[in-house]
């Protein structure tokens, strides 16, 4: 059987040497293959129920099993061919896929009743080839309640914890290895070099794949799904994620595209003027502005659930969308189903977008997105989304390649629904007046202290159904408390709440409370993602 499984390596080497990772339902299956793609090896996500035989059919150079939420040993729990690992293929295990790994060739996993979760220190008894030049101790970050108590026949151990006997193996003859801990992460010290030890040195993978290759397969990818005749529209926001899409679809299909930006009365302080006039200058594409405020507004009055908000929202956009596609062919579009039509709606979706949704697999769903899980049931578009398996970083590198200006590729994450996922409660044209106010002041004194570029991004909430006791002047008032949410992250799937400076916290808060009546109360949200996520709804 061994035999039947083996991968065919007769046939010509391909431009790039793959990378399948096995996802078992794990937060960061994505990031696991966005640092290959950063050891420049080109990789894919492939569910775990995907079979040996088709694994195996993708002639991939090297295998890596994602961690998980399961036990090894609960009911139901998923599982690996055991094919796998006599197949001849590379692969990598790391928490879950670690403990498979171990259990399917016959060593120990245990639920010894000690859990680690978090920075755990790891200390390194016999380096080996992936861990070769590791300092003896340092920090990793685990999160395991089953351990593995013995490795399997034939191979190292090479790393230990104070309750984990085994927390790292390798057997590089057969190019099998594995760690107990989450590499991919950046709490992790070092784990992209143990990443890089298995891909260069025991997989023998190529260093081929650049984010230039990822520009130029996806116009291919474009150029392929739209065809020849097929027009596409583009929901242009003005952020960086729409502007490289509609980039990338305008280099597939030129003038073909056409980018419909919708205010829907839910931007910040003047943004919509901005956004305008950036796009244009930057691109020169067709852009289509489409007034919707009062359509946003009335759909969402009296609504004050986050879920039903963006559910609302998405459907919103569709809609404006399905007219926008009336109005660019024009009243006497034909009809009989030989011309041309705007078929395809291009949305900016990324990669933590999705998971958060729900779509990856066996993850839980976090929160609806507008523009993924937010999508109504009819909707009569097919999607184009070129950017839907990457991460903000990357996505800002595509934008330089594309020759996109830094005004678009640094902006910061500004979430599709807009506003109206920082009004908590109602959202109303008179609560966006206050939230726009205030939100200006903080990004004018942010720019001001030269911080833009070391924030990922800020949001500013409006706390719209509590209300809270104040003084100003000889006066007790009674208003609104705002909330500031700076953050830093890399990749918008983990996020730490910023550390900005006291004067310019007391500067924001005093501008606000001054020149924003309503409002009598600032705080600081200093809760990292996870436990929360950036955004309050």
């Amino acid at each position: 059987m061994t035999q039947d499984l083996a991968p065919d390596t007769t046939a010509q080497a391909p431009e790039h040497d793959l990378v399948l990772v096995v996802d078992f339902g794990a937060q960061y299956a994505q990031l696991i293959a966005r640092r290959v793609r950063e050891a420049r090896v080109y990789s894919e996500i492939v569910p775990h129920s995907t079979t040996v035989e088709e694994i195996l059919a993708r002639k991939p150079k090297a295998v890596i099993l994602s961690g998980g939420p399961s036990s090894v040993y609960a009911e139901g729990a998923p599982g690996i061919d055991e094919r796998l690992f006599v197949a001849g293929t590379p692969v990598f295990g790391m928490c879950y896929g670690f403990q498979l790994m171990a259990k399917g060739l016959g060593g120990t996993v245990d639920a010894t009743g000690a859990r680690e979760y978090g920075r755990t220190t790891v200390t390194v008894s016999d380096e080996g080839t992936l861990l070769e030049d590791l300092p003896p101790i340092h920090n990793v970050w685990m999160s395991h309640g089953d351990s593995v108590t013995a490795a399997p026949e034939g191979f190292r151990v090479l790393a230990s914890t104070t309750v984990t006997p085994v927390a790292a193996f390798e057997d590089t003859a057969r190019g099998l290895a594995g760690v107990q801990w989450h590499p991919e992460v950046l709490h992790t010290e070092h784990g992209q070099r143990v990443l890089e030890h298995f891909l260069w040195d025991i997989a023998k993978c190529r260093q081929t794949w650049t984010i230039g290759n990822i520009a130029e397969d996806q116009v291919e990818a474009v150029r392929a799904q739209i065809g020849e005749r097929g027009r596409a529209i583009c929901a242009l926001s003005g952020g960086v994620d729409s502007a490289v899409a509609a980039a990338i679809v305008a280099k597939a299909i030129g003038d073909r595209l056409t980018c419909v930006y919708v205010d829907h009365g839910l931007m910040r302080k003047d943004e919509s003027a901005q956004i305008e006039r950036a796009f244009r200058e930057s691109t020169g594409a067709e852009l289509m502005v489409v007034d919707a405020e009062a359509q946003f507004l009335d759909a969402l009055a009296g609504v004050t659930d986050p879920e039903e908000k963006r559910k609302i929202i998405g459907r919103e956009f569709i809609r404006c969308f399905e007219q926008a596609q009336v109005d660019i062919l024009g009243p006497e579009a034909p009809t009989d189903g030989q011309a041309e039509k705007v078929a395809f709606l291009v949305q900016g979706t990324l990669y933590p977008d999705v998971v958060e949704s729900g779509g990856g697999a066996g993850t839980s769903n976090i929160k609806s997105h507008h523009n993924v899980g937010g999508l109504p049931d009819d909707l009569e578009f097919e999607l184009v989304e070129p950017l839907r398996t990457l991460f903000k970083d990357e996505v800002r590198l595509v934008g330089h390649q594309l020759g996109l200006p830094d005004e678009i590729v640094w902006r910061h994450p500004f979430p599709g629904p807009g506003l109206g996922i920082r009004i908590i409660g109602e959202v109303t044209r008179e609560r966006l007046d206050i939230l726009r106010e205030a939100d200006a002041i903080a990004r004018e004194e942010l720019t001001n202290a030269g911080l833009d570029r070391d924030i990922w991004q800020f949001p500013v909430v409006l706390l719209a159904d509590v209300r809270s006791v104040g003084v100003q002047g000889d006066g007790r008032t009674y208003g609104h408390p705002i909330v500031l949410r700076p953050v830093i992250s890399e990749d918008a799937m983990t996020a730490d709440w910023a550390r900005l400076p006291y004067e310019l916290l007391e500067r924001i808060s005093t501008r606000i409370t001054n020149e924003v009546a309503e409002v009598n109360r600032v705080a600081v949200d200093i809760t990292s993602k996870p436990p929360g996520t950036i955004e309050w709804e």
